[in-house]
């Protein structure tokens, strides 16, 4: 099974209260063949980066979960996106827990593929981030 991530993750200040959001969808080729799964979290108080991650990871493994074989990762964080292709270092300490917790993730596959999307494609990941982020500050 080939599976289309959208992941997204944000904070309402930097660190700020913060969630998480992942779309799966399947693919039929190269064309979104619907919507497989949604994911959101809040994640608590945390940076927008750090968010970045944790989103990427919930999308990951609700895709292992689920037996894909292929990830096709599209996100709006061109930072998170080199960082997994090799192009930047990772350098704050706590991202680098969460790239390598993403390495091992990919092991789970046999092919990941990472892409940086504008944020205007990235709409749908985004609302369930900023939807986890509101349900948590309502309920406060």
């Amino acid at each position: 099974m080939r599976i289309r991530l959208y992941t997204d993750g944000g904070a309402r200040g930097n660190p700020g209260p913060a969630g998480s959001g992942a779309v799966l969808l399947a693919l039929d080729g190269e064309s979104e063949a619907g919507v497989l799964r949604e994911e959101s979290k809040y994640i608590g108080e945390t940076t927008n980066n750090q968010a970045e991650y944790m989103g990427l990871i919930i999308g990951l493994e609700s895709a292992r979960d689920m037996g894909a074989l292929e990830v096709d990762v599209r996100m709006d964080s061109e930072l998170i996106v080199r960082q997994l292709l090799g192009q930047y270092k990772v350098k704050q300490p706590e991202l680098a827990k969460r790239f390598f917790e993403v390495k091992q993730l990919c092991m789970s596959f046999k092919k990941v593929q990472f892409t940086h999307v504008p944020r205007a494609q990235n709409a749908h990941a985004d609302r369930l981030v900023n939807e986890a982020i509101d349900k948590h500050l309502a309920g406060m």
